[in-house]
């Protein structure tokens, strides 16, 4: 058993995460939230704990005893990362072991994925810390781009929030950049990251720097060829040019509305060109294909298949 952190955990992929952890029934969970706990909340083996994550003392007290740190913290509304460099500085301070700071995706890419600016900093951030002899175990979990989020508008996971892409399956449709076809993206579902994280937790010997989880690894064409098998039609696909994606124009004839619990609907709708512009900029990029450090680490680990998934999500569905 292992005391673990659970940081930004009343989110998305956090909940998925901590469901999967409280069925180990052998964790000990503490959950940091600036809210707080909902009158329900009642999830065995998890205490949580409010806190503004500006009081480095606060932070050192409630981190004692931690062997294990997992950030949810949604960057892009994080100015400066404060927050995760006050808990990686607390975590030190306080003789946490391992820290996962908020990655849960892949990109290398700022440029066109400026919402992940601050995973960035972050990586520099643990790297300098650690540049002259290991002070902090890290690990940067990279699994790629949920697979659920081609369901939408279906749920197909408990926690995350499905949100629309530029290849959706349900109006069979899709945009992507001309040349990109064979561009690759990493995906998993939701539930595999969450049960994967808990044998990372579990894993005793030391995490990768760099922890890709590749689970399926597909061609941006493939992902649509997979949806036109599942929904049993062809899809309308429109090539879009990189030039106008780099000026943030959009020129297709739909557009996909992100949804996101950080975003409320009227910054959903200003931002929705912008951020299809560099999705699709980061997928032909590739800044969503992940490396395999972690499968290394546990290969007898079995992954859900992307055409699996999807054809049983679909099924039945008009």
């Amino acid at each position: 058993m292992v005391k673990i952190a659970i940081v930004g955990g009343s989110g998305n992929v956090g909940q998925e995460i901590i469901d999967a952890l409280v069925a180990r029934n052998k964790h000990e969970i503490i959950l940091l939230s600036r809210k707080d706990a909902p009158p329900e909340y009642a999830a065995p083996g998890v205490t949580w704990v409010k806190t503004s994550y500006e009081d480095p003392e606060q932070l050192v007290k409630i981190l004692r005893g931690v062997d294990t740190v997992l950030s949810f913290v949604t960057v892009a509304t994080d100015p400066g990362n404060l927050t995760q460099r006050n808990l990686i500085d607390a975590a030190v301070r306080a003789g946490v072991r391992r820290f996962a700071p908020s990655e849960w995706a892949a990109s290398d890419s700022e440029e066109s994925m400026p919402w992940y600016q601050g995973k960035l900093e972050i990586r520099k951030y643990l790297r300098e810390l650690n540049k002259q002899g290991k002070i902090l175990e890290y690990s940067l979990f990279q699994p790629g781009l949920f697979m659920n989020y081609f369901t939408y508008p279906y749920p197909s996971t408990k926690h995350v929030q499905m949100m629309p892409t530029p290849i959706d399956y349900h109006n069979c449709r899709a945009l992507m950049v001309e040349g990109s076809d064979d561009a690759r993206v990493s995906l998993i579902t939701a539930q595999d990251l969450a049960t994967f994280v808990v044998r990372a937790v579990e894993y005793e010997g030391e995490w990768p720097r760099v922890g890709g989880i590749r689970a399926s690894e597909l061609m941006i064409r493939q992902i649509v060829q997979v949806g036109e098998r599942v929904r049993g039609r062809p899809f309308t696909v429109e090539s879009l040019k990189v030039d106008d994606l780099k000026a943030g124009v959009v020129k297709s004839s739909w557009l996909p509305k992100p949804t996101h619990p950080s975003l409320t609907p009227e910054e959903a709708d200003t931002q929705a060109e912008a951020m299809t512009a560099g999705i699709l900029l980061g997928l032909a990029a590739e800044a969503l294909k992940v490396s395999d450090e972690w499968n290394k680490l546990l290969p007898d680990f079995v992954f859900t298949k992307a055409e699996d998934f999807l054809t049983e999500a679909w099924r039945g569905k008009p």
